[in-house]
């Protein structure tokens, strides 16, 4: 096998992981698709050391985990969620619905929508905790807070999550 295939293989194998990561993370399709992009770039780029290792998985995550958290930080005055953006007619805003990447069902449908409509303070916290496995701690030495804010951003995005689900869940 050549080393394009034996990428292309690589890439197949990890595309969805990277890009479910890169998509709770920021929020937003395009966004995740950049950053998802910039990943295997950097994969890549050092193919030959990390390609056959059982650890390239744990790379991945960790290269996508940190460019998510640096364009986060570089474009926050940019951000906008889906929810604060209106139609082409000026009519109800958009709310685009991701596809459940990483297990089937109506229900993992919803609880990823209604992670997106959260604000990014709550957002990815609860994506690191929850869907990439981090620590308190580790989260907030990421995001360069303290461990209270992470705490209070936990509880407060919990809470919208089970308002929310609760809420759609009465129609």
């Amino acid at each position: 096998m050549t080393d394009v295939s034996r990428f292309e293989a690589f890439v197949r194998e990890h595309e969805d992981r990277v890009f479910a990561t890169a998509v709770r993370l920021l929020g937003n399709r395009a966004d995740a698709e950049d950053i998802a992009q910039t990943v295997f770039l950097r994969a890549f780029e050092r193919f030959e050391s990390i390609g056959t290792e059982p650890s390239a998985g744990g790379w991945l995550r960790t290269v996508t985990t940190n460019l998510c958290l640096n364009h986060l930080t570089r474009f926050r005055r940019r951000w906008r969620l889906f929810s604060e953006m209106e139609t082409d007619d000026g009519g109800t805003p958009y709310q685009e619905t991701i596809p459940a990447r990483d297990a089937p069902g109506e229900e993992y449908a919803e609880l990823e929508a209604a992670l997106h409509g959260l604000p990014d303070h709550q957002r990815v916290p609860l994506v690191l905790f929850h869907f990439e496995g981090r620590s308190y701690r580790e989260i907030a030495s990421l995001l360069r807070v303290s461990l209270g804010k992470v705490k209070t951003d936990m509880h407060r995005g919990r809470k919208a999550l089970r308002d929310r689900l609760e809420r759609d869940d009465v129609r």
